[in-house]
């Protein structure tokens, strides 16, 4: 059961392209969204869709696979862990930051 500790399974389509980034040690760094939809009926029998938003991460060769391949609008499925990060604003504000850092991800469907 080891593997299944922080471990998120989504499928979804690409908000945007990835961005790579190359950080000062050299490492590769892609970011990405992905949106995943969800339908249902409430109680009025009324169809429901909800799209939530996920940021995805990717390092290295991973990173550079996101960047070649993937492409706003396609559809993947994509593993990986949970990342929750803290920063503090300008303004001394704290804000709070999940995102996902890929693990594997595998294209299933057509661009939307």
């Amino acid at each position: 059961m080891k593997s299944l500790r922080n471990s998120v399974q989504l499928i979804g389509r690409l908000g945007k392209d990835p961005e790579i980034v190359e950080l000062k040690s050299g490492k590769k760094l892609a970011k990405f969204s992905l949106a995943t939809n969800e339908s249902y009926r409430n109680q009025k029998g009324e169809k429901i869709e909800e799209t939530q938003w996920h940021n995805v991460v990717a390092w290295e060769r991973k990173a550079e696979f996101a960047n070649d391949y993937l492409k706003k609008g396609m559809e993947i499925a994509l593993e990986g862990k949970l990342i929750h990060r803290e920063y503090e604003t300008t303004e001394g504000e704290k804000r709070f930051f999940t995102e996902v850092n890929l693990n594997d991800v595998v294209m299933v469907g057509n661009k939307g």
